[in-house]
Protein backbone atom coordinates (compact mmCIF):
# COMPACT_ATOMS: atom_id res chain seq x y z
CA UNK A 1 0.00 0.00 0.00
CA UNK A 2 1.11 3.55 -0.17
CA UNK A 3 3.47 4.99 2.53
CA UNK A 4 4.94 7.84 2.90
CA UNK A 5 7.82 7.88 5.60
CA UNK A 6 9.48 11.57 6.81
CA UNK A 7 13.16 11.75 8.82
CA UNK A 8 15.45 14.53 9.35
CA UNK A 9 13.90 15.87 12.23
CA UNK A 10 14.88 17.29 15.42
CA UNK A 11 16.10 19.68 17.70
CA UNK A 12 18.89 22.41 16.57
CA UNK A 13 19.36 26.16 17.87
CA UNK A 14 17.70 29.16 16.13
CA UNK A 15 19.68 30.07 12.60
CA UNK A 16 20.57 26.23 12.41
CA UNK A 17 19.37 24.04 9.43
CA UNK A 18 18.16 20.73 8.80
CA UNK A 19 16.95 18.89 5.50
CA UNK A 20 14.26 16.77 6.01
CA UNK A 21 13.43 13.48 3.69
CA UNK A 22 10.56 11.84 2.56
CA UNK A 23 10.55 8.74 0.64
CA UNK A 24 7.54 6.97 -1.06
CA UNK A 25 6.82 3.82 -2.14
CA UNK A 26 3.30 1.97 -3.16
CA UNK A 27 1.96 4.59 -5.67
CA UNK A 28 3.46 6.52 -8.97
CA UNK A 29 5.85 8.74 -7.38
CA UNK A 30 6.64 10.85 -10.09
CA UNK A 31 3.22 11.67 -11.02
CA UNK A 32 1.90 13.20 -7.44
CA UNK A 33 2.38 16.64 -6.27
CA UNK A 34 3.97 17.14 -3.12
CA UNK A 35 3.96 18.92 -0.19
CA UNK A 36 5.36 19.98 3.07
CA UNK A 37 3.20 20.83 5.73
CA UNK A 38 3.72 21.02 9.30
CA UNK A 39 1.79 21.76 12.56
CA UNK A 40 2.42 23.57 15.40
CA UNK A 41 1.00 22.56 19.32
CA UNK A 42 -2.79 24.40 18.89
CA UNK A 43 -2.12 25.34 15.24
CA UNK A 44 -3.98 24.53 12.58
CA UNK A 45 -1.67 22.64 10.12
CA UNK A 46 -0.33 24.33 7.37
CA UNK A 47 0.95 24.63 3.88
CA UNK A 48 4.90 24.95 3.89
CA UNK A 49 6.14 24.28 0.52
CA UNK A 50 4.82 22.34 -2.31
CA UNK A 51 6.48 20.72 -6.15
CA UNK A 52 5.20 19.71 -9.24
CA UNK A 53 5.37 16.01 -10.32
CA UNK A 54 8.59 16.65 -12.43
CA UNK A 55 10.13 19.09 -9.96
CA UNK A 56 9.85 21.91 -12.02
CA UNK A 57 7.47 24.32 -10.45
CA UNK A 58 7.76 25.08 -6.31
CA UNK A 59 5.72 27.34 -4.25
CA UNK A 60 6.15 28.52 -0.08
CA UNK A 61 4.69 30.10 1.93
CA UNK A 62 5.55 33.67 2.74
CA UNK A 63 6.80 32.85 6.31
CA UNK A 64 9.43 30.09 5.00
CA UNK A 65 10.18 32.04 1.95
CA UNK A 66 14.20 32.67 1.14
CA UNK A 67 15.17 30.26 4.12
CA UNK A 68 13.63 26.88 3.07
CA UNK A 69 13.88 25.11 -0.58
CA UNK A 70 12.07 22.00 -1.74
CA UNK A 71 13.34 19.31 -3.91
CA UNK A 72 12.62 16.19 -5.10
CA UNK A 73 14.43 12.97 -6.95
CA UNK A 74 11.99 11.02 -9.18
CA UNK A 75 14.60 8.08 -9.17
CA UNK A 76 14.65 7.47 -5.85
CA UNK A 77 10.83 8.27 -5.07
CA UNK A 78 12.38 10.87 -2.09
CA UNK A 79 11.25 14.55 -1.41
CA UNK A 80 13.62 17.16 0.47
CA UNK A 81 13.00 20.01 2.56
CA UNK A 82 16.28 22.28 2.96
CA UNK A 83 15.58 24.12 6.08
CA UNK A 84 17.75 26.74 6.67
CA UNK A 85 18.45 29.97 9.72
CA UNK A 86 15.67 28.29 11.38
CA UNK A 87 13.58 30.26 14.02
CA UNK A 88 11.74 29.06 17.34
CA UNK A 89 8.31 29.26 15.24
CA UNK A 90 9.29 27.19 12.82
CA UNK A 91 9.03 24.30 15.42
CA UNK A 92 6.23 22.07 14.36
CA UNK A 93 5.66 18.33 13.38
CA UNK A 94 6.19 18.38 9.52
CA UNK A 95 4.72 16.13 7.55
CA UNK A 96 5.11 14.93 3.53
CA UNK A 97 1.72 14.84 1.51
CA UNK A 98 1.25 13.39 -2.28
CA UNK A 99 -1.63 14.18 -4.15
CA UNK A 100 -2.99 13.47 -7.77
CA UNK A 101 -6.09 10.94 -7.78
CA UNK A 102 -5.77 9.98 -4.03
CA UNK A 103 -4.04 12.13 -1.17
CA UNK A 104 -1.35 10.44 1.22
CA UNK A 105 0.42 11.74 4.10
CA UNK A 106 3.31 10.60 6.17
CA UNK A 107 3.45 10.13 9.92
CA UNK A 108 5.31 13.66 10.67
CA UNK A 109 8.99 14.47 12.00
CA UNK A 110 9.08 16.81 15.07
CA UNK A 111 10.95 19.85 14.42
CA UNK A 112 12.25 21.73 17.23
CA UNK A 113 14.24 24.91 17.23
CA UNK A 114 14.94 25.99 20.46
CA UNK A 115 18.09 27.48 22.43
Amino acid sequence: QAQLVESGGGLVQPGGSLRLSCVASGFPFSMYRMSWYRQAPGKERELVAGISPAGGGTNYADSVKDRFTISRDNAKNTMFLQMNSLKPEDTAVYYCQAVRSKTYWGQGTQVTVSS
